[in-house]
């Protein structure tokens, strides 16, 4: 017979072998309790504009970037405008470019090189 860590017991004597089993389920939802109410937690903002927040933030002040794409070719200049799927860079002694953000492995400034 396999060795088991499961509880066993004999039914009524007679030798048959039946397993023990947990005959309620619990809930393993996580919930607060403010006094006798269950409060769930809400969920989490599905934007949080922190994105946003750093193009503004770099694009004002021009700050030299570096752009790595997938492929891993490296860009370098200033982001002059963005959107929802697309990145506007300008380059010193090169053409501007719009660099598709799905294209984009990571970017970050220049002066952390």
């Amino acid at each position: 017979m396999p060795f088991t860590n499961r509880t066993r017991e004999i039914d009524n004597g007679r030798g048959n072998i039946r397993r023990t089993f947990r005959s309620t389920v619990t809930d393993f939802k996580r919930e607060r309790s403010n006094g006798n109410k269950n409060i769930q937690r809400p969920a989490p903002p599905e934007s949080t504009n922190a994105e946003n927040f750093y193009y503004l933030k770099q694009m004002n002040a021009r700050t030299p970037m570096v752009l790595i794409m997938t492929d891993g070719e490296e860009i370098r200049g200033w982001i002059e405008w963005y959107d929802k799927s697309c990145l506007k860079v300008n380059r010193d002694g090169a053409p501007n470019l719009l660099i598709q953000k799905h294209c984009i492995k990571y970017l970050f400034k220049q002066d952390e090189l």
